[in-house]
């Protein structure tokens, strides 16, 4: 077995404290391990929430980030799935038991002894794991996922949380040709949504509070943008899709939302507000609609999307910080301004600045 390393890591010491640069250790590489050395880390608006312990109680010092596109410096001696120099990237996941019927089918994320979440989670060794804000990381082969050459690192990261989580419900619902499909908000993972949508052959409108990124939705392939502040939106467009991907975060009136939807359409939410919905039964049952949720995906749906983003062309649209600018990037993803994800540059971290 080799030994612990250590690396330059931004680090949260406590609940909505600034971040600092220190340096943090990895574990000693195990048969069935990889060390990457990590270029790009996305932020994800579930970092905020974490660190600012929006969720619930979080565990501190923390170390964000399951977003993380890197290069592989290390193998185990049982490693046969990559290679030192393979470009890589690893999601929400770590480890899950590997043995459960979920984990079988390739849906690790709901493995039945419980997946082990990359950043903030209790391992099975019983060590709080420590996320991607790092320059580098050490994890089980079966949880890094290889980026082919055609996609950058900065645009790649983003893919592992924002890419499956919009994928997987598109995947599963059908989105395709001869499809309508909505996507609500036009952040983060909207101009995801949109793009994947578009690229599997879908009509896509995007639904947003405003306009002012309609020429942005239509690059990325949306033949259609309205305003829900506009009232007349509902009334023209009622019963018109066959799928709406809500990815905001808002505590939406669910009930006009779901009157969008054709007969047996699907209302997917990969947000989460921090109320409850409230929406009559008749709103689904009249119709025999659909009101569903979806949490990211598994390891063979994840590679499979980014084997589709690369045939495609497909990236996440990024603006690139440095890491004295993360405390900074917080607030300005709150507030929503960027566009789309905020990716840091692992490098410019530097212990004690």
């Amino acid at each position: 077995m080799s030994t612990p390393t250590t690396t330059p890591a931004l680090s949260a010491p406590a609940a909505n404290a600034p971040f600092e640069q220190t340096t943090i250790e990895r574990r000693p590489l195990r048969d069935n391990d990889i060390r990457i050395d990590i270029r790009f880390a996305g932020i994800c608006h579930s970092d905020i929430h974490q660190v600012r312990e929006e969720w619930g109680k979080s565990t501190f010092p923390m170390v964000p980030g399951h977003e993380i596109a890197g290069v592989v410096a290390e193998v185990g001696p049982a490693v046969t799935r990559h290679q030192v120099g393979d470009q890589v990237g690893v999601g929400c996941m770590v480890d899950s038991c590997g043995e459960c019927e979920m984990c079988k089918n390739g849906e690790e994320q709901f493995c039945e002894k419980g997946a082990v979440f990359t950043y903030g989670d209790e391992g099975y060794d019983g060590e709080i794991t420590l996320g991607g804000y790092a320059q580098s990381i050490v994890v089980s082969e079966r949880f890094a996922c290889r980026i082919p050459d055609g996609l950058p690192l900065d645009q790649a990261a983003p893919l592992l949380c924002a890419g499956i989580t919009t994928y997987a419900p598109l995947k599963r619902w059908g989105a395709g040709p001869g499809k309508k499909v909505a996507v609500v908000g036009m952040g983060g993972l909207g101009h995801m949504g949109v793009k994947l949508a578009a690229a599997m052959g879908a009509e896509v409108t995007v639904l947003s509070r405003t306009l002012d990124k309609a020429d942005d939705a239509a690059t990325y392939g949306a033949a259609h943008q309205l305003s829900t502040k506009d009232p007349e939106t509902f009334e023209r467009l009622a019963g018109s899709f066959d799928l709406i991907l809500n990815t905001v975060s808002a505590d939406l009136p669910m009930g006009d939302y779901l009157g969008l939807l054709k007969p047996y359409g699907a209302l997917v939410n990969v947000g989460l507000p921090t109320g409850d919905y409230a929406f009559a039964p008749g709103a689904v049952v009249g119709r025999s609609k659909v009101l569903a949720g979806s949490m990211i995906g598994g390891i063979p749906d994840t590679q499979e999307m980014l084997d589709f983003c690369a045939e495609h062309g497909i990236g996440a649209t990024v603006e690139t910080i440095d890491a004295s600018q993360v405390d900074e990037a917080y607030d300005k993803v709150v507030a929503g301004d960027v566009r789309y994800r905020y990716v840091i540059d692992v490098a410019t971290i530097q212990p004690g600045a």
